[in-house]
Protein backbone atom coordinates (compact mmCIF):
# COMPACT_ATOMS: atom_id res chain seq x y z
CA UNK A 1 0.00 0.00 0.00
CA UNK A 2 1.44 3.38 -0.99
CA UNK A 3 0.96 5.83 1.82
CA UNK A 4 1.46 9.59 1.60
CA UNK A 5 0.63 12.36 4.00
CA UNK A 6 -1.72 14.95 2.55
CA UNK A 7 -2.33 18.38 3.98
CA UNK A 8 -5.72 19.37 2.63
CA UNK A 9 -7.94 16.89 4.43
CA UNK A 10 -9.95 16.33 7.55
CA UNK A 11 -7.85 16.23 10.76
CA UNK A 12 -7.82 13.13 12.94
CA UNK A 13 -10.25 14.76 15.42
CA UNK A 14 -12.84 15.27 12.72
CA UNK A 15 -11.90 12.00 11.07
CA UNK A 16 -12.94 10.04 14.15
CA UNK A 17 -16.17 12.04 14.39
CA UNK A 18 -16.72 11.13 10.76
CA UNK A 19 -16.12 7.45 11.40
CA UNK A 20 -18.01 7.01 14.65
CA UNK A 21 -20.51 9.86 14.54
CA UNK A 22 -21.93 9.47 11.05
CA UNK A 23 -20.16 9.88 7.73
CA UNK A 24 -23.06 11.91 6.34
CA UNK A 25 -21.65 14.98 8.05
CA UNK A 26 -18.92 14.98 5.44
CA UNK A 27 -21.44 16.33 3.00
CA UNK A 28 -22.26 19.17 5.38
CA UNK A 29 -18.62 20.18 5.66
CA UNK A 30 -17.87 20.18 1.90
CA UNK A 31 -14.56 18.50 2.50
CA UNK A 32 -13.11 18.93 -0.95
CA UNK A 33 -13.52 22.69 -1.01
CA UNK A 34 -11.49 23.53 2.09
CA UNK A 35 -8.39 25.69 1.72
CA UNK A 36 -5.59 26.35 4.16
CA UNK A 37 -6.36 29.77 5.62
CA UNK A 38 -3.94 30.08 8.50
CA UNK A 39 -2.25 28.37 11.40
CA UNK A 40 -4.21 27.82 14.60
CA UNK A 41 -1.32 26.35 16.61
CA UNK A 42 2.16 24.88 16.41
CA UNK A 43 3.40 21.92 18.46
CA UNK A 44 7.08 21.19 17.88
CA UNK A 45 7.33 20.59 14.13
CA UNK A 46 3.59 19.94 13.79
CA UNK A 47 1.11 22.51 12.55
CA UNK A 48 -2.59 22.73 13.44
CA UNK A 49 -4.35 24.36 10.50
CA UNK A 50 -7.17 26.79 11.13
CA UNK A 51 -9.14 25.20 8.28
CA UNK A 52 -8.91 21.85 10.08
CA UNK A 53 -10.16 23.43 13.31
CA UNK A 54 -13.04 25.08 11.47
CA UNK A 55 -14.05 21.79 9.86
CA UNK A 56 -14.13 20.09 13.24
CA UNK A 57 -16.02 23.05 14.68
CA UNK A 58 -18.61 22.92 11.89
CA UNK A 59 -19.26 19.26 12.66
CA UNK A 60 -19.54 19.90 16.40
CA UNK A 61 -21.90 22.85 15.88
CA UNK A 62 -24.05 20.72 13.59
CA UNK A 63 -24.16 17.81 16.05
CA UNK A 64 -24.97 20.02 19.04
CA UNK A 65 -27.52 22.04 17.02
CA UNK A 66 -25.99 25.38 17.96
CA UNK A 67 -27.13 28.63 16.32
CA UNK A 68 -24.28 31.09 15.53
CA UNK A 69 -26.67 34.02 16.02
CA UNK A 70 -27.67 32.88 19.50
CA UNK A 71 -24.80 30.72 20.73
CA UNK A 72 -21.76 32.79 19.83
CA UNK A 73 -20.03 32.40 23.22
CA UNK A 74 -20.67 28.65 23.32
CA UNK A 75 -19.28 28.27 19.81
CA UNK A 76 -16.14 30.25 20.68
CA UNK A 77 -15.56 28.09 23.76
CA UNK A 78 -16.14 25.00 21.65
CA UNK A 79 -13.54 26.22 19.17
CA UNK A 80 -11.01 26.81 21.96
CA UNK A 81 -11.70 23.33 23.32
CA UNK A 82 -11.17 21.79 19.88
CA UNK A 83 -7.84 23.58 19.45
CA UNK A 84 -6.69 22.48 22.90
CA UNK A 85 -7.78 18.89 22.21
CA UNK A 86 -5.81 18.77 18.96
CA UNK A 87 -2.79 20.44 20.58
CA UNK A 88 -2.83 17.99 23.49
CA UNK A 89 -3.05 15.07 21.10
CA UNK A 90 -0.03 16.34 19.18
CA UNK A 91 1.87 16.82 22.44
CA UNK A 92 1.24 13.18 23.34
CA UNK A 93 2.30 12.11 19.85
CA UNK A 94 5.51 14.14 20.03
CA UNK A 95 6.42 12.67 23.42
CA UNK A 96 5.57 9.18 22.18
CA UNK A 97 8.00 9.61 19.31
CA UNK A 98 10.70 10.78 21.72
CA UNK A 99 10.15 7.52 23.62
CA UNK A 100 10.24 5.57 20.32
CA UNK A 101 6.69 4.24 20.63
CA UNK A 102 5.63 2.39 17.49
CA UNK A 103 2.69 0.36 16.20
CA UNK A 104 2.76 -2.38 13.61
CA UNK A 105 1.72 -1.43 10.07
CA UNK A 106 -0.63 -4.41 10.00
CA UNK A 107 -2.44 -3.05 13.06
CA UNK A 108 -2.88 0.29 11.28
CA UNK A 109 -4.18 -1.47 8.16
CA UNK A 110 -6.58 -3.57 10.24
CA UNK A 111 -7.92 -0.59 12.23
CA UNK A 112 -8.36 1.55 9.13
CA UNK A 113 -10.15 -1.27 7.31
CA UNK A 114 -12.50 -1.77 10.26
CA UNK A 115 -13.47 1.89 10.15
CA UNK A 116 -13.93 1.83 6.38
CA UNK A 117 -16.13 -1.25 6.77
CA UNK A 118 -18.21 0.67 9.32
CA UNK A 119 -18.65 3.55 6.88
CA UNK A 120 -19.66 1.19 4.08
CA UNK A 121 -22.15 -0.59 6.33
CA UNK A 122 -23.71 2.67 7.50
CA UNK A 123 -23.87 3.98 3.93
CA UNK A 124 -25.47 0.85 2.56
CA UNK A 125 -22.68 -0.10 0.19
CA UNK A 126 -19.34 0.96 -1.26
CA UNK A 127 -20.80 3.24 -3.92
CA UNK A 128 -22.92 5.14 -1.38
CA UNK A 129 -19.92 5.46 0.94
CA UNK A 130 -17.74 6.87 -1.82
CA UNK A 131 -20.47 9.33 -2.76
CA UNK A 132 -20.75 10.52 0.85
CA UNK A 133 -16.97 10.80 1.24
CA UNK A 134 -16.52 12.49 -2.11
CA UNK A 135 -13.66 10.19 -3.14
CA UNK A 136 -12.87 6.53 -3.85
CA UNK A 137 -12.33 4.38 -0.76
CA UNK A 138 -8.78 3.50 -1.85
CA UNK A 139 -7.90 7.22 -1.91
CA UNK A 140 -9.61 7.77 1.43
CA UNK A 141 -7.61 4.92 2.98
CA UNK A 142 -4.35 6.18 1.52
CA UNK A 143 -4.92 9.72 2.81
CA UNK A 144 -5.87 8.69 6.33
CA UNK A 145 -3.37 5.90 6.89
CA UNK A 146 -0.92 8.11 8.78
CA UNK A 147 -3.70 9.71 10.81
CA UNK A 148 -4.79 6.29 12.03
CA UNK A 149 -1.17 5.43 12.78
CA UNK A 150 -0.84 8.62 14.86
CA UNK A 151 -4.08 7.80 16.68
CA UNK A 152 -2.92 4.28 17.58
CA UNK A 153 0.48 5.51 18.76
CA UNK A 154 -1.21 8.14 20.92
CA UNK A 155 -3.62 5.62 22.43
CA UNK A 156 -0.85 3.10 23.09
CA UNK A 157 1.41 5.67 24.77
CA UNK A 158 -1.38 7.18 26.85
CA UNK A 159 -2.47 3.73 28.05
CA UNK A 160 1.13 2.88 28.94
CA UNK A 161 1.44 6.05 31.00
CA UNK A 162 -1.82 5.84 32.94
CA UNK A 163 -1.52 2.09 33.54
CA UNK A 164 1.20 2.94 36.07
CA UNK A 165 -1.30 4.89 38.17
CA UNK A 166 -2.75 2.94 41.08
CA UNK A 167 -5.21 3.96 43.77
CA UNK A 168 -5.29 3.15 47.48
CA UNK A 169 -8.27 2.20 49.58
CA UNK A 170 -8.12 5.52 51.44
CA UNK A 171 -8.17 7.40 48.12
CA UNK A 172 -11.28 5.51 47.00
CA UNK A 173 -12.97 6.31 50.31
CA UNK A 174 -11.94 9.96 50.00
CA UNK A 175 -13.38 10.12 46.48
CA UNK A 176 -16.63 8.57 47.67
CA UNK A 177 -17.15 10.95 50.59
CA UNK A 178 -16.29 13.96 48.43
CA UNK A 179 -18.49 13.11 45.46
CA UNK A 180 -21.18 10.74 46.77
CA UNK A 181 -23.95 13.31 46.30
CA UNK A 182 -23.14 13.58 42.59
CA UNK A 183 -22.52 9.88 41.89
CA UNK A 184 -25.50 8.62 39.85
CA UNK A 185 -27.65 5.76 41.10
CA UNK A 186 -26.33 2.34 40.16
CA UNK A 187 -28.63 -0.06 38.29
CA UNK A 188 -29.31 -3.53 39.61
CA UNK A 189 -27.08 -5.96 37.73
CA UNK A 190 -27.16 -9.73 37.46
CA UNK A 191 -24.57 -12.32 36.50
CA UNK A 192 -26.42 -14.92 34.46
CA UNK A 193 -26.01 -18.00 32.31
CA UNK A 194 -28.44 -19.38 29.78
CA UNK A 195 -29.23 -22.51 27.81
CA UNK A 196 -30.95 -22.11 24.45
CA UNK A 197 -33.07 -24.69 22.66
CA UNK A 198 -33.83 -23.83 19.04
CA UNK A 199 -37.31 -24.47 17.69
CA UNK A 200 -36.57 -26.72 14.74
CA UNK A 201 -39.05 -27.09 11.87
CA UNK A 202 -40.21 -30.63 11.21
CA UNK A 203 -38.75 -32.75 8.42
CA UNK A 204 -41.79 -32.35 6.15
CA UNK A 205 -41.53 -28.53 6.19
CA UNK A 206 -37.75 -28.69 5.67
CA UNK A 207 -38.20 -30.98 2.67
CA UNK A 208 -40.87 -28.69 1.15
CA UNK A 209 -38.55 -25.70 1.58
CA UNK A 210 -35.58 -27.46 -0.01
CA UNK A 211 -37.69 -28.68 -2.92
CA UNK A 212 -39.03 -25.17 -3.51
CA UNK A 213 -35.52 -23.74 -3.54
CA UNK A 214 -34.34 -26.44 -5.96
CA UNK A 215 -37.29 -25.61 -8.24
CA UNK A 216 -36.40 -21.91 -8.07
CA UNK A 217 -32.74 -22.72 -8.82
CA UNK A 218 -33.73 -24.84 -11.81
CA UNK A 219 -35.86 -22.08 -13.35
CA UNK A 220 -33.03 -19.56 -12.95
CA UNK A 221 -30.42 -21.89 -14.48
CA UNK A 222 -32.70 -22.73 -17.41
CA UNK A 223 -33.27 -19.06 -18.15
CA UNK A 224 -37.00 -19.34 -17.55
CA UNK A 225 -36.76 -16.81 -14.70
CA UNK A 226 -34.12 -14.36 -13.50
CA UNK A 227 -32.52 -14.44 -10.06
CA UNK A 228 -33.95 -10.97 -9.37
CA UNK A 229 -37.50 -12.06 -10.20
CA UNK A 230 -37.35 -15.11 -7.96
CA UNK A 231 -35.72 -13.21 -5.09
CA UNK A 232 -38.44 -10.57 -5.16
CA UNK A 233 -41.16 -13.23 -5.26
CA UNK A 234 -39.87 -15.76 -2.74
CA UNK A 235 -37.00 -14.50 -0.57
CA UNK A 236 -37.82 -13.75 3.07
CA UNK A 237 -34.65 -11.70 3.61
CA UNK A 238 -35.03 -7.87 3.66
CA UNK A 239 -32.30 -7.65 0.99
CA UNK A 240 -34.82 -9.08 -1.47
CA UNK A 241 -36.80 -5.86 -1.49
CA UNK A 242 -33.75 -3.58 -1.26
CA UNK A 243 -31.64 -5.21 -3.95
CA UNK A 244 -33.29 -8.31 -5.35
CA UNK A 245 -31.38 -10.52 -2.93
CA UNK A 246 -28.02 -8.81 -3.40
CA UNK A 247 -25.77 -8.36 -0.36
CA UNK A 248 -23.23 -6.40 -2.41
CA UNK A 249 -19.51 -6.86 -1.86
CA UNK A 250 -18.89 -8.63 1.44
CA UNK A 251 -15.51 -9.27 3.05
CA UNK A 252 -14.55 -12.72 4.28
CA UNK A 253 -15.44 -13.07 7.95
CA UNK A 254 -18.59 -10.92 7.81
CA UNK A 255 -21.08 -13.70 7.00
CA UNK A 256 -22.30 -16.63 9.06
CA UNK A 257 -19.91 -19.56 8.69
CA UNK A 258 -22.20 -21.99 6.87
CA UNK A 259 -23.18 -19.35 4.29
CA UNK A 260 -19.65 -18.04 3.83
CA UNK A 261 -17.99 -21.42 3.40
CA UNK A 262 -20.24 -22.10 0.40
CA UNK A 263 -20.29 -18.59 -1.07
CA UNK A 264 -16.50 -18.23 -1.19
CA UNK A 265 -16.15 -21.58 -2.96
CA UNK A 266 -18.59 -20.82 -5.77
CA UNK A 267 -17.35 -19.80 -9.20
CA UNK A 268 -18.80 -16.52 -10.55
CA UNK A 269 -22.29 -17.22 -11.89
CA UNK A 270 -22.62 -20.56 -10.10
CA UNK A 271 -25.72 -21.09 -7.92
CA UNK A 272 -25.52 -23.36 -4.90
CA UNK A 273 -27.96 -26.02 -3.82
CA UNK A 274 -29.90 -25.23 -0.59
CA UNK A 275 -27.62 -24.23 2.30
CA UNK A 276 -28.78 -24.36 5.91
CA UNK A 277 -27.95 -21.52 8.32
CA UNK A 278 -29.48 -20.27 11.54
CA UNK A 279 -31.82 -18.12 9.42
CA UNK A 280 -33.23 -20.87 7.25
CA UNK A 281 -32.29 -22.28 3.84
CA UNK A 282 -30.58 -20.33 1.05
CA UNK A 283 -29.56 -20.68 -2.54
CA UNK A 284 -26.49 -18.54 -3.14
CA UNK A 285 -24.93 -16.99 -6.23
CA UNK A 286 -21.47 -15.42 -6.17
CA UNK A 287 -21.39 -12.86 -8.97
CA UNK A 288 -17.82 -11.57 -8.66
CA UNK A 289 -14.67 -12.23 -6.63
CA UNK A 290 -12.21 -9.49 -5.63
CA UNK A 291 -9.48 -10.86 -3.40
CA UNK A 292 -11.07 -11.51 0.00
CA UNK A 293 -14.38 -9.96 -1.07
CA UNK A 294 -17.28 -11.38 -3.03
CA UNK A 295 -20.31 -9.79 -4.65
CA UNK A 296 -23.01 -12.21 -3.53
CA UNK A 297 -26.78 -12.57 -3.65
CA UNK A 298 -29.13 -15.14 -2.20
CA UNK A 299 -32.71 -16.28 -1.79
CA UNK A 300 -33.75 -17.19 1.75
CA UNK A 301 -36.75 -19.28 2.73
CA UNK A 302 -37.40 -20.21 6.35
CA UNK A 303 -39.48 -23.35 6.94
CA UNK A 304 -42.61 -22.52 8.95
CA UNK A 305 -42.77 -23.55 12.60
CA UNK A 306 -45.81 -25.58 13.66
CA UNK A 307 -47.40 -25.88 17.09
CA UNK A 308 -45.94 -29.37 17.33
CA UNK A 309 -42.44 -27.99 16.70
CA UNK A 310 -42.99 -25.44 19.47
CA UNK A 311 -44.18 -28.17 21.83
CA UNK A 312 -41.16 -30.40 21.17
CA UNK A 313 -38.71 -27.57 21.93
CA UNK A 314 -40.63 -26.50 25.05
CA UNK A 315 -40.77 -30.03 26.46
CA UNK A 316 -37.05 -30.52 25.86
CA UNK A 317 -36.22 -27.24 27.63
CA UNK A 318 -38.55 -28.14 30.52
CA UNK A 319 -36.90 -31.53 30.96
CA UNK A 320 -33.47 -29.90 31.08
CA UNK A 321 -34.72 -27.43 33.69
CA UNK A 322 -35.91 -30.28 35.88
CA UNK A 323 -32.38 -31.71 35.69
CA UNK A 324 -30.71 -28.41 36.61
CA UNK A 325 -30.17 -28.86 40.34
CA UNK A 326 -26.80 -27.11 40.76
CA UNK A 327 -24.74 -24.53 38.87
CA UNK A 328 -22.12 -27.08 37.86
CA UNK A 329 -24.84 -29.41 36.57
CA UNK A 330 -26.44 -26.55 34.61
CA UNK A 331 -23.09 -25.67 33.01
CA UNK A 332 -22.68 -29.29 31.96
CA UNK A 333 -26.13 -29.32 30.34
CA UNK A 334 -25.37 -26.07 28.49
CA UNK A 335 -22.17 -27.48 27.02
CA UNK A 336 -24.03 -30.58 25.87
CA UNK A 337 -27.40 -29.28 24.68
CA UNK A 338 -27.39 -25.48 24.13
CA UNK A 339 -27.77 -24.31 20.54
CA UNK A 340 -26.20 -20.92 21.27
CA UNK A 341 -22.74 -21.59 19.86
CA UNK A 342 -21.38 -18.22 21.06
CA UNK A 343 -21.88 -19.01 24.76
CA UNK A 344 -21.94 -22.80 24.74
CA UNK A 345 -18.24 -23.35 25.44
CA UNK A 346 -18.31 -20.95 28.41
CA UNK A 347 -21.24 -22.78 29.99
CA UNK A 348 -23.76 -20.18 28.81
CA UNK A 349 -21.98 -17.34 30.60
CA UNK A 350 -23.48 -13.96 29.59
CA UNK A 351 -21.56 -12.02 32.25
CA UNK A 352 -23.05 -9.10 34.14
CA UNK A 353 -26.16 -7.59 32.59
CA UNK A 354 -28.56 -4.79 33.41
CA UNK A 355 -31.95 -6.56 33.31
CA UNK A 356 -33.73 -3.29 32.49
CA UNK A 357 -31.68 -2.57 29.36
CA UNK A 358 -30.59 -6.02 28.16
CA UNK A 359 -31.37 -6.59 24.45
CA UNK A 360 -33.52 -9.62 25.36
CA UNK A 361 -36.21 -8.00 27.55
CA UNK A 362 -37.72 -11.37 28.50
CA UNK A 363 -34.61 -12.05 30.61
CA UNK A 364 -35.28 -8.99 32.75
CA UNK A 365 -38.86 -10.07 33.39
CA UNK A 366 -38.02 -13.64 34.35
CA UNK A 367 -35.18 -12.67 36.70
CA UNK A 368 -37.78 -11.08 38.98
CA UNK A 369 -39.27 -14.53 39.55
CA UNK A 370 -36.20 -16.37 40.89
CA UNK A 371 -33.56 -16.13 43.58
CA UNK A 372 -29.79 -16.39 43.32
CA UNK A 373 -28.77 -19.97 42.52
CA UNK A 374 -32.03 -20.84 40.79
CA UNK A 375 -32.99 -21.67 37.21
CA UNK A 376 -35.88 -19.93 35.43
CA UNK A 377 -37.76 -20.82 32.28
CA UNK A 378 -38.38 -22.03 29.75
CA UNK A 379 -38.87 -18.50 28.42
CA UNK A 380 -39.77 -17.92 24.76
CA UNK A 381 -37.88 -15.36 22.68
CA UNK A 382 -37.34 -14.89 18.96
CA UNK A 383 -34.32 -17.19 19.31
CA UNK A 384 -36.15 -20.13 20.87
CA UNK A 385 -36.66 -21.37 24.44
CA UNK A 386 -34.19 -20.32 27.13
CA UNK A 387 -33.33 -21.52 30.60
CA UNK A 388 -31.77 -18.72 32.66
CA UNK A 389 -29.57 -19.33 35.72
CA UNK A 390 -29.16 -16.43 38.15
CA UNK A 391 -25.62 -16.78 39.46
CA UNK A 392 -25.23 -13.49 41.37
CA UNK A 393 -27.40 -10.41 41.91
CA UNK A 394 -25.88 -7.04 42.74
CA UNK A 395 -28.45 -4.54 44.12
CA UNK A 396 -28.55 -1.08 42.59
CA UNK A 397 -29.67 2.18 44.13
CA UNK A 398 -27.81 5.06 45.76
CA UNK A 399 -24.03 4.61 45.71
CA UNK A 400 -22.91 2.57 48.69
CA UNK A 401 -19.23 2.04 49.44
CA UNK A 402 -19.74 -1.56 50.55
CA UNK A 403 -22.24 -2.68 47.89
CA UNK A 404 -20.65 -0.86 44.96
CA UNK A 405 -16.97 -0.89 45.86
CA UNK A 406 -15.78 -2.14 42.46
CA UNK A 407 -17.69 0.52 40.52
CA UNK A 408 -16.68 3.35 42.86
CA UNK A 409 -13.05 2.22 42.81
CA UNK A 410 -13.11 2.31 38.99
CA UNK A 411 -14.61 5.81 38.99
CA UNK A 412 -12.02 7.05 41.48
CA UNK A 413 -9.16 5.52 39.50
CA UNK A 414 -10.41 7.03 36.23
CA UNK A 415 -10.55 10.46 37.85
CA UNK A 416 -7.06 10.11 39.32
CA UNK A 417 -5.66 8.99 35.96
CA UNK A 418 -7.35 11.90 34.15
CA UNK A 419 -6.01 14.45 36.65
CA UNK A 420 -2.52 12.94 36.46
CA UNK A 421 -2.62 12.96 32.66
CA UNK A 422 -3.64 16.64 32.56
CA UNK A 423 -0.62 17.48 34.74
CA UNK A 424 1.60 15.34 32.53
CA UNK A 425 0.36 17.17 29.41
CA UNK A 426 1.10 20.58 30.93
CA UNK A 427 4.55 19.44 32.06
CA UNK A 428 5.33 17.99 28.64
CA UNK A 429 4.37 21.24 26.92
CA UNK A 430 7.32 22.87 28.68
CA UNK A 431 9.65 20.51 26.82
CA UNK A 432 8.19 21.39 23.42
CA UNK A 433 7.60 24.52 21.40
CA UNK A 434 3.86 25.11 21.71
CA UNK A 435 2.21 28.20 20.29
CA UNK A 436 -1.54 28.81 20.03
CA UNK A 437 -2.70 31.72 17.90
CA UNK A 438 -5.60 33.58 19.48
Amino acid sequence: MAKTRTKNKLPIFAFMVLLFGGFVLAQQADLTAQKIDGVAAIVGDRVVLLSDVNQSLAMAVFQQKLDPRRDGLKIQKLKDDIINTIVNRKVVLAMAELDSVEVDDKEVDRTLQQQVDNIVQQAGGEEAAEAALGQPLRVFKREYWYDVQDMLITQKYQQTLISKINISRSEVEGFYYQYRDSIPRFPTTAKIRHLLIDIEPNEDQVLKTKNLLMDIRGKILSGEKTFEEMALKYSQDPSAKQGAGSLGFVKRGNLVTAFESVAFNLSPGEISEPVKTEFGYHIIETEEVRGDKINVRHILITPPITEKDESIAYKKASALKDSSKTLSHFIGLVKKYSTDEDSKKSGGNLGWINPDTYPIPEFGLILNQIKTGECAGPVRTDLGYHLVWLETLKPGGVADLKKHWTEIESMALNRKQAEWFDLWINKSKKNLFVSINN
